[in-house]
C-alpha cells in the first residue's frame, strides 16, 4: 500500500497526484538489521518511512561509526544524497522490521514542481536537519561525555518510549548508544555505572530506567 497514513510524500502531495505516485513509487519492506542504503554508494532516490525505526550513521574512523540520528514512521531518508556528487553520505540500517515508499530522484523533482506544499515541507525538513546538525556539533565540542550520554538517554527514551516496568523500550545495543553519544563503549559503560551509583538510573542487564529525570537533565551542561 503506497498511500499510507504515515507517508510524508502522500500527506503533502495533491490528491490529484496520487495516481502518479502509485505509478512511480514502489513499496520497500525491510527486516531488522537490513541496510536500506550504504554510505559511499550512488544515491538513487528518496525513502518515506511508513513503519519501523532506522538508524542513520556514518563511518567514524576505521572501525567505528557515529549515529547521526534515528528515523521513525513519517520521516524521510535518502535526501542527504541528493546534490552535486549524488553519493550517499550516510548509511541507513533498520532497527526493526518496517516498510517505506521509494521514488527516484527524477520523479521527486517532478513532484516538487507540481506540489507546492511538499516543496515547502521539504524546505522545512532541510532547515530542521541543518539546525540539528549544528546542535550535535555544539554538543560534541562544548558538552562533556557525561552530558552527551545523559542527552542521548533522554532522546532515546522519547523516541522509543518505555515498557510496563518503566524501562526504555529500545532495540539499541550499548554500542549503538555509545555511537549516538559520540563516545566509546567503555566510556558509556563507566558513565552508566556512575549514574546508577548516583541512583539517577537503574541498569539491569540490557534494561535502563531513568529514575531521576531532573538529575539526569542537570548533567546536560555546556562548557
Amino acid at each position: 500500500m503506497i498511500d499510507h497514513p504515515n507517508c510524508f510524500l502522500c500527506q503533502h502531495s495533491l490528491p490529484e497526484w496520487s495516481g502518479a505516485i502509485s505509478t512511480h513509487a514502489s513499496l520497500l519492506r525491510f527486516k531488522k538489521g537490513q541496510r536500506i542504503f550504504q554510505e559511499g554508494e550512488p544515491a538513487t532516490g528518496f525513502y518515506f518511512l511508513h513503519e519501523g525505526k532506522v538508524k542513520v550513521h556514518k563511518q567514524w574512523g576505521e572501525e567505528k561509526e557515529l549515529i547521526i540520528k534515528f528515523a521513525k514512521e513519517g520521516d524521510v531518508l535518502g535526501h542527504r544524497g541528493i546534490g552535486s556528487q549524488q553519493l550517499n553520505p550516510v548509511t541507513a540500517t533498520a532497527l526493526e522490521a518496517g516498510s517505506a515508499c521509494f521514488i527516484t530522484a527524477d520523479f521527486f523533482k517532478t513532484t516538487l514542481a507540481v506540489n507546492n506544499t511538499l516543496t515547502y515541507q521539504m524546505m522545512l525538513l532541510y532547515a530542521q536537519e541543518l539546525q540539528s546538525a549544528e546542535h550535535s556539533m555544539r554538543n560534541m565540542v562544548h558538552m562533556d561525555v557525561k552530558g552527551r550520554i545523559a542527552d542521548a538517554l533522554l532522546k532515546i527514551r522519547e523516541l522509543f518510549g518505555t515498557d510496563a516496568e518503566g524501562n526504555i523500550n529500545s532495540p539499541l545495543t550499548k554500542q549503538d548508544m555509545a555511537s549516538y553519544a559520540g563516545t566509546t563503549y567503555e566510556t558509556l559503560f563507566k558513565v552508566l555505572n556512575e549514574l546508577a551509583l548516583e541512583k539517577v538510573i537503574t541498569v539491569t542487564g540490557k534494561n535502563i530506567q531513568v529514575k531521576k529525570e531532573k538529575k539526569l537533565r542537570e548533567c546536560i551542561q555546556y562548557s
